[in-house]
C-alpha cells in the first residue's frame, strides 16, 4: 500500500471515530425523538378529547405540540455535532417576529377563534347578534365565523372582530321575553284594556305562568296611551308568539 492509500485510510479512521459515535448518537436522538413526539401527540389528543375541547382545535393543537417536540429533538440533533445552537434559536425568533409581524391581522384572527373555541359563548345553531350583524352561527372555524342572516344571507366575519365585540346570544337561554307596546286611546277605559290582554295572555299555551307576564300603563304619548306587555316564552316560541299576539 502506497503512502497515499494509508493516508487516506488513516483520514477515514480518525473521521469515524471522531464522527462516527456523533453521527450514530443523532440517528438514534432523531428515531427516539420522534417517538415520543407521536406519543406525546396522541396523549394530548386524548386529553383534549376528554375535555370536550372543540373537534376543530383538537388536531391544531396536538400538531402543534407534535412538531414542537420535533424542533427540541432537532436542536439536540445539532448540539450533538457541535453546532452553537443559541444563534439558531436567535435567528429562528427573529424570523418568527417578522413573520408575525407581516401576519399580525391573520394572527389576531387565529388568536380569538382560539378564545371563541375555549370559551364558547356561542355554539353553532345560536341566533347572536355581533359586529352589526345577527343570524344564525353555522361554523365557527379558525380565522371566521360564518352567520346565516334570517333572510338566507351568508355572512362571514373575521374573529377578532367577533371576539373584540360585545355578543349577543338569543339562543343562550331557554326562555325569553317578548317586550310589546299597545296604544290605547286617551277616552279608552284603560282597566278594561289591561283585563282584555291579560285574558288574551291566558289564553295563549305559549305565554309561562313564571315569570308572571307583565302589563301596565308605560308611557302617556301625545295621542295614546302606551301599555306595556311582557310575557315570558320558551326561546324557540319567542317569535310565533310575538306575531300572534301583536
Amino acid at each position: 500500500m502506497d503512502a497515499n492509500a494509508e493516508e487516506l485510510v488513516q483520514t477515514v479512521v480518525t473521521l469515524i471515530s471522531a464522527w462516527g459515535l456523533r453521527v450514530i448518537g443523532a440517528l438514534a436522538v432523531l428515531i427516539v425523538g420522534r417517538i415520543v413526539a407521536g406519543s406525546i401527540r396522541r396523549a394530548t389528543q386524548r386529553a383534549l378529547e376528554r375535555a370536550e375541547v372543540d373537534a376543530v382545535l383538537v388536531p391544531f393543537l396536538a400538531n402543534g405540540v407534535y412538531y414542537l417536540t420535533l424542533v427540541v429533538v432537532i436542536i439536540a440533533v445539532l448540539s450533538l455535532f457541535g453546532i452553537e445552537t443559541t444563534s439558531l434559536i436567535a435567528v429562528l425568533g427573529a424570523a418568527g417576529l417578522a413573520v408575525g409581524l407581516a401576519l399580525q391581522g391573520t394572527l389576531s384572527n387565529f388568536a380569538s377563534g382560539v378564545m371563541l373555541l375555549i370559551f364558547r359563548p356561542f355554539k353553532v345553531g345560536d341566533y347572536v347578534e355581533v359586529a352589526g350583524t345577527a343570524g344564525s352561527v353555522q361554523e365557527v372555524g379558525i380565522f371566521s365565523t360564518q352567520l346565516h342572516t334570517p333572510d338566507n344571507v351568508k355572512i362571514t366575519i373575521p374573529n377578532s372582530a367577533v371576539y373584540g365585540e360585545t355578543v349577543k346570544n338569543y339562543s343562550a337561554n331557554d326562555t325569553r321575553r317578548n317586550d310589546l307596546v299597545i296604544g290605547i286611546s286617551y277616552g279608552d277605559d284603560i282597566a278594561r284594556a289591561i283585563e282584555t290582554i291579560r285574558q288574551i295572555l291566558a289564553a295563549d299555551s305559549r305565554v309561562l305562568e313564571e315569570p308572571e307576564p307583565v302589563v301596565a300603563v308605560a308611557d302617556l304619548g301625545d295621542s295614546s296611551v302606551n301599555l306595556v306587555v311582557r310575557p315570558w316564552c320558551t326561546g324557540g316560541d319567542y317569535w310565533p308568539l310575538r306575531f300572534d299576539l301583536t
